[in-house]
């Protein structure tokens, strides 16, 4: 089983902040995004890669338990031993190194959504595929399984196929559910029991969520921060126009009323978009341009 470096696939230091790991990924998020590059097998497969890493380094537990195999792996290749390195003792389950057996989850997620070293190290600790593990340890998990969405799929509310007591099922998810939510599936368990799908919604590189609300940023060039305008800001449904008064100030944050999550049980009622102003400085001024700023400056 092939090594996965997270650290390397962020392009952050081993020693990186939570912050420092949410602003690489954004960054590579946005710029692998499979709605950006429509058609591109490699930006999809590179999107999958990131979005992996930061599902491991964006949770203490994760990062906890990968920098533990990180370390072991490094001794182990600096030792130059022979044989292949022992991956049975980091495998999901039970102190002791229970072996672990995946099944059925390309059926529930899609083919390739996770590597092989992620469903084998973290697929028991939750926010990923969770395995069948076998009869020493407990089996609960044949009566659960983990559900992965998009943050679109969450406003929208999407259906996933899934795979139980070898029976397909199209399961209805609802607008507005979030990390952890749990849909019940009625009788779809083993013997007619029921089955929840635990919900994960990846992190989304545009907008973050806050509960039902949601924050994103927008540019806006310094001449709208002194006189006044308008400005496109994206929203989950769409563009909409936000005036800004003369005067405002960079960093500075408007609401955008109902135009954040649906809640769950109420659909139709939505949190706020909160939206922080990113100022643009223009590189190239036009000499009236900068004569102007320069009388401005003056009579300050």
């Amino acid at each position: 089983m092939e090594y996965k470096d997270y650290y390397k696939i962020l392009g952050v230091d081993r020693h990186a902040s939570p912050e420092e790991i949410r602003k690489a990924y954004r960054k590579l998020a946005l710029k692998y995004h499979p709605d950006l590059n429509p058609g591109d097998k490699s930006a999809e497969e590179r999107f999958k890669e990131i979005n992996e890493a930061y599902q491991v380094l964006s949770d203490p537990q994760k990062r906890a338990r990968y920098d533990q195999l990180g370390q072991a792996y490094s001794s182990w290749q600096q030792r130059g031993a022979p044989g292949d390195f022992d991956w049975s003792q980091w495998f999901t389950g039970t102190p002791g190194g229970v072996r672990v057996e995946v099944g059925d989850l390309d059926d529930l997620f899609g083919e390739g959504m996770f590597s092989d070293f992620f469903r084998a190290i973290f697929g028991g600790m939750g926010g990923g595929p969770t395995s069948r593990v076998s009869s020493r340890a407990r089996p609960t998990a044949a009566y659960q399984q983990p559900a992965t969405i998009s943050l679109q799929e969450a406003y929208h509310g999407t259906t996933r196929e899934i795979v139980s007591d070898q029976r397909r099922l199209q399961v209805r998810i609802p607008p507005g559910v979030k990390t952890g939510s749990k849909v019940r599936v009625a009788g779809a368990g083993p013997d007619g029991s029921d089955l929840y799908l635990i919900i994960e919604v990846a992190p989304d590189p545009q907008f973050e969520r806050d509960g039902n609300d949601l924050k994103t940023t927008a540019s806006v060039d310094v001449f709208i921060l002194l006189l006044g305008g308008e400005i496109d800001v994206q929203t989950m449904t769409g563009r909409v126009k936000l005036k800004i008064p003369a005067g405002t100030q960079p960093d500075q944050v408007f609401r955008i009323a109902g135009r954040g999550m649906p809640f769950v049980k109420n659909p139709e009622q939505k949190g706020d978009l909160y939206v922080r102003l990113k100022v643009q400085i223009p590189k190239n001024l036009t000499h009236r341009q900068r004569q102007l700023i320069e009388e401005a400056a003056k009579s300050r």
